[in-house]
């Protein structure tokens, strides 16, 4: 069943990935998948690229895992909410590892009450840090670290690599 889709932001790939990128992304959606590569102006020798995917629910998820070992990728991959599941947001950067948050239909961060019983138990009464926690339970520390290659990506955009096709 293919009802799940989303889109693949890849912020940053060094040119030396960019086909193993490909390919992964191809064997876990099992579809083939050729992005079409641009320079990354933000960080010499790397690319940037927006893929939209089609496939089975958690897909993202799979991409995910799929995607965060390689060193110097930072990406952001969403699946869009379908009939009984919540959207999702995963962001990932070599220095943070992964962010993961819920999504409504709007694309907005969905902070569960949990998380925000966690913030509440560890800022003891501290504004500052329940302010801390939930920018953290908001993905605020990736969003800062990915927001240079999110603006860097429009700066100058410089096709590399062109699909055949796209899927």
């Amino acid at each position: 069943m293919s009802d799940a889709h989303g889109m693949i932001h890849i912020h940053s790939c060094p040119v030396a990935l960019a086909q193993h990128v490909a390919w992964t992304l191809s064997s876990t959606l099992n579809s083939v998948v050729r992005p079409e590569w641009s320079v990354q102006s933000c960080e010499p020798g790397t690319l940037w690229s927006d893929i939209e995917w089609i496939g089975t629910p958690g897909s993202a998820a799979a991409l995910t895992s799929a995607l965060r070992g390689w060193s110097g990728l930072r990406f952001d991959i969403t699946e869009a909410t379908g009939a009984g599941r919540d959207g999702v947001r995963y962001s990932h950067t070599p220095a943070l590892g992964i962010f993961f948050t819920l999504t409504d239909s709007h694309g907005n961060a969905v902070v569960g009450e949990d998380r925000i019983r966690y913030a509440m138990g560890v800022a003891s009464g501290d504004a500052a840090e329940m302010e801390r926690e939930l920018l953290v339970a908001l993905g605020a520390p990736w969003d800062e670290e990915l927001e240079p290659y999110r603006a860097g990506r429009y700066a100058e955009v410089v096709p590399l690599i062109r699909p055949s096709h796209a899927i």
